[in-house]
């Protein structure tokens, strides 16, 4: 098998699958400002430092010291490099590189020999094409005599170019002629910069197409995240476990018939204020004590306000933390990229064996990139089930009392095993809250709709039998409403009561009297 060369640039020899083939040459374009010349000055560097593959330059445009500042931002000793004979940049025009490759011994090719060069950046491939309009000379022609020329060479060489779409789907002739071909594209999105990396072709190797997802960080240079949806099954047959995980509530975990299953992903919807947030670390709490290692993923809150709020319901997030069995990641929705976001995720999930996480919560993932959303929850799922990991999402819906659906862009629900309802009912003048489960995948569930309170511990379940509250008027229990998801439900007629106390079945056409909400 032909030697793949690693081309150092962070998440890119990933999505090449290793690299690319020794002495193939590489066309990398894309508009002004995406990042084509540093990732150049990258693939050099790397060379040089990291792989024993001394290399050079060519740059048209830029003067050497403008180079070498450049790299200096990334902390990427080129001077030192060049004073120990390894990197070389030659500044020319495209008339005498040319004429350079129209010889087969000049001095391009005495130097590089001189050099050991492995490697080799042409920066850019445009000053080339505009010589050749003014010159009148037909840029093919240039195209192939510079392609032979690095072949001849016996180099892996990079070239840099401005990007042009083609007009009337014919596209530049260099496309055909480079043997990989890097497309950098940079748009502004909702006033934030966005670039991405997308590899149109390589020949002699697969590699995993799609838009990936890149990134100028300091002292990094160009980092390329690949699309989270890329990653692959580990296995084909996805495990599974009998065992169940506790809610943290023994009275929830009999309503899904024993908890929630070991792998399985659980989504938690409500209105904003309905617990959400309290029954997730409710959840991770329970999983601690049994031995698990647990992830929050918050979006909406800030950790320390996580910590205030959960230490006043008698949870010590931070204690858990500091004892290393309970991680906070925080990222702020304002800057949150999904494929860096699952990025992050899943490097803490296998640096640190953890097993339970909670996502709170997916509907910033909504807000990011609406049309992305679905696919990446898949892919989140995948990944964790694969581990046999037990993940909640959950999902604020936007509907104070009711739920139509769970989301407009998931649907609701075949992406998830588990699907929990927390949400408010309009009795009368005050608003309470209510739980129903309505799936459960694999057991017999208890679909009630059940009143619960927040407070030390978490979600409490109410008993019906003592629901009233000391000091105020006191409260039905939730057996003598109908319609509790509905916008205001009413209560259950008498002669319903009677007839179902004594185990009486009614007419399906019996018409029901009810009394209007007090």
């Amino acid at each position: 098998m032909e030697t793949l060369v690693k081309t150092g640039i962070i998440g890119l020899d990933e999505v090449l699958l290793g690299g690319v083939p020794r002495n193939n040459n590489l066309l990398v374009e894309g508009a002004p400002g995406s990042g084509k010349t540093t990732l150049g000055l990258g693939f050099i560097h790397a060379g040089a430092a990291l792989y024993n593959e001394p290399g050079a330059i060519i740059s048209f445009e830029l003067e050497p010291q403008k180079l070498l500042r450049d790299a200096a931002g990334f902390n990427w000793p080129m001077q030192d490099l060049i004073d120990a004979g390894k990197i070389k940049i030659i500044q020319t025009s495209p008339a005498v590189l040319l004429n350079e490759f129209r010889s087969s011994d000049g001095v391009l090719t005495s130097v590089l020999q001189e050099l050991g060069a492995k490697r080799l950046l042409i920066d850019g491939l445009t000053p080339i094409r505009l010589y050749a309009e003014v010159h009148d000379i037909p840029f093919r022609e240039d195209v192939h005599l510079l392609i032979e020329g690095l072949t001849r060479l016996g180099v892996t060489t990079m070239v840099t170019a401005e990007q042009d779409e083609g007009i009337g789907g014919v596209y530049p002739h260099e496309r055909f002629v480079f043997d990989t071909i890097v497309s950098l594209t940079r748009e502004e999105k909702q006033r934030r910069v966005h670039r991405r990396l997308t590899v149109l072709k390589s020949r002699g190797q697969e590699f995993i197409g799609g838009s990936h997802t890149m990134r100028i960080e300091k002292d990094v240079g160009i980092h390329v995240y690949r699309r989270a949806q890329s990653r692959p099954v580990t296995s084909d047959d996805q495990p599974t476990s009998s065992k169940r995980l506790s809610t943290g509530s023994k009275t929830i975990d009999a309503m899904m018939d024993g908890g929630i299953y070991e792998g399985s992903v659980t989504m938690v919807t409500g209105i904003s204020g309905t617990g959400k947030t309290v029954f997730g670390v409710q959840f991770l709490t329970s999983a601690i004590k049994a031995g698990h290692k647990a992830l929050l993923v918050s979006l909406d809150e800030h950790p320390r306000q996580l910590m205030r709020n959960a230490k006043s319901l008698g949870f010590d997030i931070e204690g858990h933390v500091e004892a290393g069995d309970l991680f906070v990641h925080y990222e702020s929705p304002l800057e949150l990229e999904l494929d860096v976001h699952f990025d992050r995720i899943i490097k803490l999930v296998e640096q640190h064996g953890i097993d339970c996480v909670v996502f709170d919560s997916v509907a910033v993932y909504e807000m990011t990139s609406r049309e992305e959303v679905a696919d990446y929850l898949y892919a989140l799922a995948t990944f964790f089930k694969d581990r046999l990991a037990t993940i909640l999402f959950n999902y604020e819906s936007p509907e104070l009392l009711g739920i139509s659906q769970i989301s407009e862009e998931l649907k609701g629900s075949h992406l998830v095993d588990n699907i929990i309802l927390l949400n408010y009912v309009e009795i009368s003048t005050q608003l309470r809250r209510a739980i129903a489960i309505p799936k459960v995948r694999g057991s017999r569930i208890h679909q009630v709709t059940r009143e619960y309170l927040i407070g030390e511990g978490g979600l409490l379940l109410v008993d019906e039998e003592t629901a009233d509250e000391a000091g105020t008027v006191p409260q039905l229990p939730f057996s003598s409403y109908y319609g509790l998801l509905s916008r205001s439900p009413s209560r259950t007629s008498p002669s319903i009561e009677v007839a179902v106390a004594h185990g009486k079945e009614l007419p399906d056409s019996a018409e029901f009297p009810v009394e209007p909400s007090s």
